[in-house]
């Protein structure tokens, strides 16, 4: 699964990788990342909010075809697409980390770096975690 998230940006960060999102109105990065049907980080992409450059870099860095699933025409109200629900709990284990709830990095690799970081501990914290053992 493959989502976007905008995040507001904080004052070092730099004009030339900062940019408006105009449906979230945030100015700021945003976050595009690829996650497993388990909510495992597959790859990440920090780019300035207005920049849309995802459907190009999926085939080239990442070896995937994007197929953008749409809810239909006919749907009123807020729908939640299938599997979804992934991604969106990804987002929300990286707001678990402070240093992520708003981007202060001067460098979108720096930012990369982090949420690769913030994910290594989610995931080391899932291996360790006891399990209950059977009667």
């Amino acid at each position: 699964m493959i989502d976007s998230q905008s995040v507001k940006a904080d004052a070092v960060v730099g004009s030339d990788s900062r940019g408006f999102d105009g449906g979230k109105l945030i100015n700021g990065r945003k976050r595009h990342v690829v996650v497993d049907t388990l909510g495992l980080l597959l790859g990440v992409m920090v780019t300035a909010a207005d920049t849309g450059s995802l459907v190009e870099h999926c085939p080239a860095a990442l070896a995937l075809v994007l197929a953008i699933v749409e809810r239909g025409d006919d749907t009123r109200g807020f729908v939640v697409l299938p599997m979804r629900w992934i991604v969106k709990r990804f987002f929300a284990h990286l707001m678990r980390s402070r240093r992520l709830a708003r981007d202060f990095e001067r460098r979108t690799a720096s930012t990369e770096a982090v949420i690769y970081w913030s994910m290594t501990m989610v995931m080391t914290r899932r291996m360790t975690r006891s399990r209950p053992t059977r009667a």
